[in-house]
């Protein structure tokens, strides 16, 4: 992995000193050229695992308000076929949701074999502004660290692949960008004055962040933190660590496919030996 950065168990990192203004020495036009490459390669990747139907793809976005999650899923959505994929995005629970377990709105939205699904948020939040906002008793979020892990070795060991991404912004810039939707009236639909109440809990954040990044990230489910101060340098980060974690199914995927392609033909050929075509007139 050339950018993002991959977050390894036993391995603690902290946000306080990730520097999210990172580019990885290229230029906007060196990553825009970039990005446009493996583009095609995340889109040819992702078409296997379709056709493959094997395995799922669950890809996740974190971050603070205006952190890009959601112009990293529409730059994404530019290289993988919408018919088989599903964008999931996790409000405040409805009183239906907050009457079961925290992570029973969430299972319904994985991926089946051959499908992917991306979280706007999600699971997480119950880690997050739930412990932030004071919203359950510290026993019970604490415990949902262990929950959090045992439901995705679970979805795991189902084959699906678990791609986790933190965008990691600098209060400075999310400011900036606040301050933007205020004057581009295409964004006035975003403003909130809530945005702006939770940067007084930038720090708490910050600590809250750690300890998920820190006390989920096994070898199956890692986290990825994205540098996202750049939004070309995000989307770059997104796409390299997404064929990273395809690509070495790749092979697999191909023998099957061509398993099918022959069984296929020889089906055919059956068919045409039993039902020889009429002679022409």
């Amino acid at each position: 992995m050339d950018f993002g950065i991959l977050v390894r168990d036993g391995h603690p990192v902290n946000l306080r000193k990730i520097d999210p203004e990172q580019h990885g020495g290229l230029t906007k036009e060196e990553g825009q050229k970039r990005l446009a490459e493996l583009g095609k390669r995340l889109s040819n990747l992702h078409e296997l695992l379709f056709a493959a139907g094997t395995h799922g793809l669950l890809i996740v976005f974190q971050g603070r308000d205006t952190a890009g999650k959601d112009g990293a899923i529409n730059r994404l959505l530019e290289f993988i076929n919408v018919q088989s994929c599903r964008v999931s995005p996790f409000k405040v629970p409805t009183e239906i949701e907050l009457a079961h377990d925290f992570l029973w709105r969430i299972h319904s939205q994985t991926p089946g074999r051959g499908s992917v699904a991306i979280f706007n948020r999600s699971h997480y939040e119950d880690v997050l502004v739930v412990r932030v906002h004071g919203l359950a008793p510290e026993k019970v979020w604490q415990a949902r660290y262990e929950h959090i892990n045992a439901f995705e070795k679970l979805l795991a060991d189902s084959n699906t692949i678990i791609v986790k991404f933190c965008l990691h912004i600098s209060p400075e810039e999310q400011r900036e960008r606040l301050l933007a939707r205020e004057q581009e009236l295409e964004k006035a639909w975003k403003l909130s004055a809530g945005d702006w109440k939770e940067r007084e809990h930038w720090d708490a954040y910050t600590d809250a962040y750690n300890d998920a990044l820190n006390r989920c990230s096994p070898d199956h489910a890692p986290w990825v933190i994205v540098p996202a101060n750049k939004k070309w340098y995000r989307d770059l980060v997104v796409a390299e660590t997404l064929i990273e974690r395809l690509a070495p199914l790749e092979k697999a995927w191909r023998e099957k496919l061509a398993k099918i392609g022959e069984e296929a033909k020889a089906e055919l050929a059956e068919y045409r030996a039993s039902n020889p075509p009429e002679a022409s007139s």
